[in-house]
């Protein structure tokens, strides 16, 4: 499976979400049966890197990320960035999915992915203001990618342990 060079967002339509396999039943899950639906009521919004596909077939999904609106509370965060806030819950962007499918795992598109996505919550910022990125890693090895990449540990919320990145340190990374 070798994949286009642009994400774009999911359609049902247009891409094969049945075949989508990472390797986690939960990612495979959403993508398969929630993430079109979370678009169409307003909840959230899903990226897809597809594959390389003849016109008259649906693509197949190589990676794929979901942005969506959330807050946390201000307690949680580091007492140096907390002090700065005002005292109610303090409003973020959260990367709610990220997966590579098996095929094209090893490739780097893990980190393609979350520079993209990262790049897209600024953009969001701009219009939108957050004080964070915030992304839940399902699984304890998980959590090493996200910290090489500056992002720390908040809490553990949903079972998921919760990291965090604030806004001026993703502006910081593309200035």
């Amino acid at each position: 499976m070798t994949p286009e060079t642009r994400f774009v967002e999911l359609e049902k339509t247009r891409h094969d979400r049945a075949s989508f396999d990472c390797g986690i039943l939960e990612l495979n899950k959403f993508i398969r049966q929630s993430a079109a639906r979370h678009r169409e009521a307003g909840v959230s919004m899903t990226m897809v890197l597809p594959a390389k596909s003849p016109k008259n077939e649906k693509a197949r999904i190589c990676a794929f990320y979901t942005l969506s609106h959330t807050q946390i509370e201000r307690e949680t965060l580091p007492p140096a960035l907390a002090k700065k806030l005002p005292r109610y819950p303090v409003p973020v962007l959260l990367v709610a999915q990220l997966a590579v499918h098996i095929e094209t795992q090893g490739q780097g598109l893990g980190k393609v992915m979350l520079i993209r996505a990262l790049r897209h919550c600024l953009e969001i910022n701009a219009h939108l203001p957050s004080n964070a990125v915030v992304v839940d890693a399902l699984e304890e090895g998980v959590q090493g990618f996200y910290e090489q990449y500056g992002f720390r540990e908040l809490d553990r919320h949903n079972g998921h342990i919760r990291l965090y990145l604030p806004m001026k340190t993703v502006a910081a990374l593309f200035s």
